[in-house]
Protein backbone atom coordinates (compact mmCIF):
# COMPACT_ATOMS: atom_id res chain seq x y z
CA UNK A 1 0.00 0.00 0.00
CA UNK A 2 1.17 3.20 -1.03
CA UNK A 3 2.23 6.33 1.37
CA UNK A 4 -1.32 8.30 0.05
CA UNK A 5 -3.33 5.29 0.89
CA UNK A 6 -1.91 4.51 3.78
CA UNK A 7 -2.83 8.04 5.52
CA UNK A 8 -6.34 8.26 4.23
CA UNK A 9 -6.81 4.79 6.37
CA UNK A 10 -6.90 6.73 9.55
CA UNK A 11 -8.74 9.16 8.38
CA UNK A 12 -12.72 7.73 9.69
CA UNK A 13 -15.68 10.85 9.69
CA UNK A 14 -15.89 13.83 8.17
CA UNK A 15 -13.13 15.47 10.44
CA UNK A 16 -9.43 15.51 11.23
CA UNK A 17 -8.98 14.50 14.44
CA UNK A 18 -5.60 14.98 16.38
CA UNK A 19 -5.92 10.82 16.29
CA UNK A 20 -5.40 11.42 12.66
CA UNK A 21 -2.91 14.05 13.03
CA UNK A 22 -0.89 11.78 15.35
CA UNK A 23 -0.81 8.57 12.97
CA UNK A 24 0.23 10.68 9.91
CA UNK A 25 2.69 12.06 11.46
CA UNK A 26 4.08 8.36 12.58
CA UNK A 27 3.45 7.43 9.49
CA UNK A 28 5.98 10.21 7.78
CA UNK A 29 8.21 9.15 10.20
CA UNK A 30 8.36 5.62 9.38
CA UNK A 31 8.82 6.44 5.65
CA UNK A 32 12.00 7.84 7.21
CA UNK A 33 11.52 11.31 6.32
CA UNK A 34 12.91 12.06 10.12
CA UNK A 35 10.99 13.57 12.77
CA UNK A 36 11.46 17.10 12.48
CA UNK A 37 10.30 16.89 8.94
CA UNK A 38 7.48 14.70 9.77
CA UNK A 39 6.10 17.59 12.64
CA UNK A 40 6.75 20.15 9.74
CA UNK A 41 4.94 18.71 7.11
CA UNK A 42 1.65 17.90 9.45
CA UNK A 43 1.68 20.78 11.04
CA UNK A 44 1.33 22.76 7.33
CA UNK A 45 -1.56 20.43 6.41
CA UNK A 46 -3.06 20.51 10.18
CA UNK A 47 -3.08 24.81 9.42
CA UNK A 48 -4.09 24.23 5.83
CA UNK A 49 -7.56 22.32 6.18
CA UNK A 50 -8.25 24.26 9.31
CA UNK A 51 -8.23 27.40 7.63
CA UNK A 52 -9.68 26.18 4.58
CA UNK A 53 -11.91 23.84 6.56
CA UNK A 54 -11.27 20.81 4.72
CA UNK A 55 -13.07 17.37 5.24
CA UNK A 56 -11.93 15.36 3.03
CA UNK A 57 -8.61 13.87 3.28
CA UNK A 58 -8.07 14.02 -0.64
CA UNK A 59 -8.08 17.56 -0.66
CA UNK A 60 -4.44 17.72 1.04
CA UNK A 61 -2.64 15.59 -1.59
CA UNK A 62 -1.56 18.15 -3.59
CA UNK A 63 -0.33 20.08 -0.42
CA UNK A 64 1.34 17.16 0.79
CA UNK A 65 3.28 17.03 -2.78
CA UNK A 66 4.26 20.31 -2.68
CA UNK A 67 5.66 20.25 0.85
CA UNK A 68 7.75 17.55 -0.34
CA UNK A 69 8.83 18.94 -3.38
CA UNK A 70 9.60 22.53 -1.57
CA UNK A 71 11.67 20.90 1.09
CA UNK A 72 13.62 18.61 -1.33
CA UNK A 73 16.67 20.51 -3.04
CA UNK A 74 17.94 20.25 -6.34
CA UNK A 75 21.35 21.07 -7.62
CA UNK A 76 23.09 20.98 -11.37
CA UNK A 77 26.30 19.75 -11.72
CA UNK A 78 27.92 22.98 -13.21
CA UNK A 79 31.61 23.76 -13.46
CA UNK A 80 32.87 27.45 -13.86
CA UNK A 81 36.69 25.98 -14.61
CA UNK A 82 38.81 25.19 -16.97
CA UNK A 83 38.91 21.18 -18.22
CA UNK A 84 39.53 18.98 -17.56
CA UNK A 85 36.47 18.74 -15.25
CA UNK A 86 36.45 15.89 -12.44
CA UNK A 87 33.92 14.22 -10.45
CA UNK A 88 34.57 12.61 -7.23
CA UNK A 89 31.73 9.74 -7.04
CA UNK A 90 31.89 9.18 -2.83
CA UNK A 91 29.51 6.46 -0.87
CA UNK A 92 29.59 2.88 1.01
CA UNK A 93 30.18 -0.10 -0.57
CA UNK A 94 26.90 -1.92 -2.19
CA UNK A 95 25.19 1.62 -3.30
CA UNK A 96 25.77 1.03 -6.73
CA UNK A 97 28.73 3.65 -6.95
CA UNK A 98 30.66 2.26 -9.64
CA UNK A 99 27.59 1.84 -12.04
CA UNK A 100 26.41 4.84 -11.71
CA UNK A 101 29.65 6.35 -12.56
CA UNK A 102 29.40 4.26 -15.59
CA UNK A 103 26.24 5.65 -16.14
CA UNK A 104 26.71 9.04 -15.56
CA UNK A 105 29.65 8.97 -18.03
CA UNK A 106 27.46 7.49 -20.76
CA UNK A 107 25.52 10.61 -20.19
CA UNK A 108 27.80 13.27 -20.50
CA UNK A 109 29.55 11.00 -23.46
CA UNK A 110 25.88 10.72 -25.45
CA UNK A 111 24.18 13.76 -24.18
CA UNK A 112 27.21 16.22 -23.85
CA UNK A 113 29.19 14.75 -26.30
CA UNK A 114 31.88 15.10 -23.74
CA UNK A 115 35.62 12.64 -23.97
CA UNK A 116 35.81 10.96 -20.29
CA UNK A 117 38.41 9.04 -18.64
CA UNK A 118 37.64 7.07 -15.58
CA UNK A 119 39.41 6.72 -12.64
CA UNK A 120 39.62 3.28 -10.13
CA UNK A 121 40.28 5.20 -7.17
CA UNK A 122 38.66 2.72 -5.27
CA UNK A 123 41.91 0.02 -5.06
CA UNK A 124 40.76 -0.87 -2.04
CA UNK A 125 38.80 -3.46 -3.52
CA UNK A 126 40.04 -5.59 -6.37
CA UNK A 127 36.92 -6.62 -7.98
CA UNK A 128 36.04 -3.04 -7.79
CA UNK A 129 38.87 -1.76 -10.52
CA UNK A 130 37.63 -4.78 -12.76
CA UNK A 131 34.42 -3.71 -12.85
CA UNK A 132 35.26 -0.20 -13.61
CA UNK A 133 37.42 -1.31 -16.55
CA UNK A 134 34.79 -3.61 -17.90
CA UNK A 135 32.31 -1.14 -18.07
CA UNK A 136 35.02 1.60 -19.78
CA UNK A 137 35.50 -0.96 -22.59
CA UNK A 138 31.49 -1.33 -22.73
CA UNK A 139 31.47 2.91 -22.91
CA UNK A 140 34.88 2.94 -25.49
CA UNK A 141 36.50 4.96 -22.83
CA UNK A 142 39.71 5.13 -21.08
CA UNK A 143 40.30 4.06 -17.62
CA UNK A 144 42.99 4.88 -15.55
CA UNK A 145 44.17 2.66 -13.04
CA UNK A 146 46.94 0.86 -11.10
CA UNK A 147 46.85 -2.71 -8.82
CA UNK A 148 44.80 -3.49 -6.01
CA UNK A 149 45.57 -1.43 -2.22
CA UNK A 150 47.87 1.34 -4.73
CA UNK A 151 47.76 5.40 -3.44
CA UNK A 152 43.90 5.95 -4.77
CA UNK A 153 44.87 9.54 -4.40
CA UNK A 154 48.16 8.66 -7.22
CA UNK A 155 46.02 7.59 -9.59
CA UNK A 156 42.83 9.88 -9.61
CA UNK A 157 46.10 12.47 -9.96
CA UNK A 158 47.21 10.03 -13.00
CA UNK A 159 44.08 10.52 -14.68
CA UNK A 160 43.60 13.75 -14.00
CA UNK A 161 47.42 14.61 -15.50
CA UNK A 162 46.88 12.24 -18.44
CA UNK A 163 42.97 13.90 -19.25
CA UNK A 164 44.67 17.15 -19.81
CA UNK A 165 47.93 16.07 -21.87
CA UNK A 166 45.38 14.56 -24.48
CA UNK A 167 42.69 17.60 -24.38
CA UNK A 168 40.07 15.18 -22.67
CA UNK A 169 36.75 16.75 -21.02
CA UNK A 170 35.90 14.90 -17.79
CA UNK A 171 37.73 12.84 -15.60
CA UNK A 172 35.07 10.74 -13.07
CA UNK A 173 37.22 8.92 -10.58
CA UNK A 174 35.62 6.08 -8.05
CA UNK A 175 36.59 6.03 -4.60
CA UNK A 176 36.53 3.66 -1.45
CA UNK A 177 33.69 2.98 1.13
CA UNK A 178 34.40 0.92 3.85
CA UNK A 179 32.25 3.29 6.35
CA UNK A 180 33.25 0.37 8.90
CA UNK A 181 36.85 2.00 9.04
CA UNK A 182 35.44 5.97 9.57
CA UNK A 183 38.87 7.45 10.58
CA UNK A 184 40.70 5.84 7.54
CA UNK A 185 38.20 5.95 4.98
CA UNK A 186 37.95 9.97 5.97
CA UNK A 187 42.05 10.33 6.14
CA UNK A 188 42.21 8.72 2.57
CA UNK A 189 39.09 10.77 1.08
CA UNK A 190 40.96 14.14 2.38
CA UNK A 191 43.90 13.21 0.87
CA UNK A 192 42.14 12.57 -2.89
CA UNK A 193 40.43 15.76 -2.45
CA UNK A 194 43.54 17.85 -1.19
CA UNK A 195 45.77 16.09 -4.24
CA UNK A 196 42.64 16.73 -6.67
CA UNK A 197 42.69 20.46 -5.27
CA UNK A 198 46.23 20.96 -6.09
CA UNK A 199 45.78 20.13 -9.30
CA UNK A 200 42.61 21.94 -10.65
CA UNK A 201 40.53 24.70 -10.13
CA UNK A 202 37.90 24.13 -7.49
CA UNK A 203 35.50 25.60 -10.45
CA UNK A 204 36.56 22.47 -12.34
CA UNK A 205 35.82 19.66 -9.79
CA UNK A 206 32.66 18.30 -7.75
CA UNK A 207 31.94 15.76 -5.27
CA UNK A 208 28.68 12.85 -6.15
CA UNK A 209 27.33 11.47 -3.10
CA UNK A 210 25.84 8.09 -4.61
CA UNK A 211 22.93 7.57 -1.51
CA UNK A 212 20.77 3.87 -2.04
CA UNK A 213 17.61 4.94 -1.57
CA UNK A 214 16.53 1.63 0.51
CA UNK A 215 18.83 2.68 3.07
CA UNK A 216 16.88 5.00 5.39
CA UNK A 217 17.47 7.12 7.59
CA UNK A 218 20.98 5.44 7.74
CA UNK A 219 21.88 7.68 4.40
CA UNK A 220 21.40 10.58 6.48
CA UNK A 221 24.85 9.10 8.82
CA UNK A 222 26.49 8.46 5.29
CA UNK A 223 26.21 11.85 4.33
CA UNK A 224 27.16 13.46 7.49
CA UNK A 225 30.67 11.63 7.16
CA UNK A 226 31.06 11.97 3.25
CA UNK A 227 30.58 15.79 3.72
CA UNK A 228 32.31 16.24 6.78
CA UNK A 229 35.52 14.43 4.93
CA UNK A 230 35.41 16.77 1.27
CA UNK A 231 31.86 18.52 1.38
CA UNK A 232 29.28 16.65 -1.28
CA UNK A 233 27.89 19.17 -3.97
CA UNK A 234 25.17 16.69 -4.96
CA UNK A 235 22.92 13.32 -4.36
CA UNK A 236 22.76 10.78 -7.05
CA UNK A 237 20.05 8.57 -5.69
CA UNK A 238 20.31 5.37 -6.74
CA UNK A 239 17.81 2.03 -7.13
CA UNK A 240 15.09 4.53 -7.13
CA UNK A 241 11.51 3.31 -8.16
CA UNK A 242 7.91 3.97 -6.92
CA UNK A 243 8.42 1.54 -3.67
CA UNK A 244 11.57 3.06 -2.43
CA UNK A 245 11.53 5.30 0.26
CA UNK A 246 12.89 8.61 -0.34
CA UNK A 247 12.17 10.22 3.01
CA UNK A 248 16.10 10.46 3.86
CA UNK A 249 16.82 13.07 1.13
CA UNK A 250 14.78 15.45 3.06
CA UNK A 251 16.41 15.19 5.84
CA UNK A 252 19.72 15.59 3.95
CA UNK A 253 18.32 18.80 2.24
CA UNK A 254 17.37 20.21 5.70
CA UNK A 255 20.16 19.48 7.42
CA UNK A 256 23.57 19.50 5.45
CA UNK A 257 21.73 21.79 2.35
CA UNK A 258 22.68 19.04 0.14
CA UNK A 259 20.79 18.85 -3.23
CA UNK A 260 19.70 16.20 -5.71
CA UNK A 261 21.46 15.74 -9.26
CA UNK A 262 20.77 12.44 -10.92
CA UNK A 263 18.66 9.35 -10.40
CA UNK A 264 19.01 6.13 -11.04
CA UNK A 265 16.35 4.23 -11.85
CA UNK A 266 17.16 0.73 -13.04
CA UNK A 267 20.42 -1.22 -14.79
CA UNK A 268 20.88 -0.49 -18.37
CA UNK A 269 23.67 2.27 -18.65
CA UNK A 270 20.75 4.52 -19.75
CA UNK A 271 18.54 4.43 -17.01
CA UNK A 272 19.75 7.37 -15.58
CA UNK A 273 18.19 10.83 -15.42
CA UNK A 274 18.57 14.41 -13.82
CA UNK A 275 16.33 14.81 -10.41
CA UNK A 276 12.65 15.89 -10.78
CA UNK A 277 11.52 17.09 -7.55
CA UNK A 278 8.09 17.04 -8.82
CA UNK A 279 7.80 13.41 -9.92
CA UNK A 280 9.92 12.78 -6.65
CA UNK A 281 7.45 14.12 -4.84
CA UNK A 282 4.26 12.72 -6.62
CA UNK A 283 6.42 8.87 -6.60
CA UNK A 284 6.56 9.18 -2.41
CA UNK A 285 3.22 10.21 -1.97
CA UNK A 286 1.66 7.96 -3.90
CA UNK A 287 -0.21 10.18 -6.94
Amino acid sequence: MGLWQRLKSFFTGDHFSEEVWEEWEDLLVEGDMGYQNAQTIVSALREKSKAQRWKDPSQLKEELVSLIQNMVKTVELEFSGPTPHVILFLGVNGVGKTTNLAKLANWYHKEKQKKIVLAAGDTFRAAAIEQLSVWGQRLGVRVVHQGAKADPAAVIFDAITSASSKNEDMVLADSAGRLHNKTQLVNELAKINKVILNKIPSGSYRKVLVIDTVTGQNAVEQAEVFHQAVGVDAILLSKWDSSAKGGPVLSIAQKLGIGVAFVGVGEKLTDLAPFNPRVFAEEIVGS
